[in-house]
């Protein structure tokens, strides 16, 4: 509710952005649904991995993508050391000092790979450390890294296509210079009958 004397809130519209969003989920839910496989961190790949333009979506993609890659191969190498203790899993103490070097690894590994991938590469590494199953968490990770890639190639896909991307670009660049070329034989030929009417006159 607005203030006296302070303009009326208006409603968000539905931006390009929106739209793209959705529709990259979307999609991925619906490819996910014929692979009888859940569509959830596909979807969550696609969702932030869309930018406002295509080079937006590559940063922010990359950030998932990189981070999930690096924090689960983090997490199953360490997830390894915490079995040769405490083969039958459960949590224990010794989480704590491997979280605790796991993160102090997964920000270097960042740092030199991809910077931005420290926030989701964390979210990877704290599951699999702290709520994987002994027996999954190997498949846990590829799963993760695998559908996460899908989601975040859906949302490039679609931001191609859509204007602002390298498609719609061009698409519109060829259909400029296809257009361009049509008109090019009509004015010749405007450009000859007004030649030769200035000469017969």
């Amino acid at each position: 509710m607005s203030q006296p004397g302070q303009a009326p809130r208006r409603f968000p519209k539905i931006g390009m952005r929106n739209i793209k969003t959705a529709l990259a989920a979307a999609l991925c839910a619906l490819i996910y649904y014929f692979l009888d496989r859940s569509p959830a961190f596909a979807c969550i790949g696609a969702i932030f991995g869309m930018g406002s333009d295509l080079e937006n979506s590559k940063l922010h993609g990359g950030n998932r993508l990189f981070g999930t890659v690096i924090g689960g191969l983090l997490g199953v190498a360490l997830f390894w050391v915490y079995l040769l203790f405490y083969p039958q899993g459960g949590h224990t103490l010794l989480l704590v000092p491997l979280v605790f070097i796991g993160t102090v690894a997964l920000i270097l590994l960042c740092q030199i790979f991809w910077v931005g991938g420290v926030q989701p590469g964390g979210v990877v590494l704290c599951i699999i450390l702290f709520s994987t199953p002994v027996e999954s968490y190997v498949t846990y990770a590829l799963n993760r890294i695998f559908d996460t890639g899908i989601g975040v190639i859906m949302a490039l896909v679609v931001n191609s296509v859509f204007p602002g991307g390298f498609t719609f670009r061009f698409m519109e660049r060829f259909y400029r210079l296809f257009r361009k070329t049509a008109e090019e034989p009509a004015n010749m030929i405007e450009k000859t009958e007004d030649e030769r009417d200035g000469i017969s006159n």
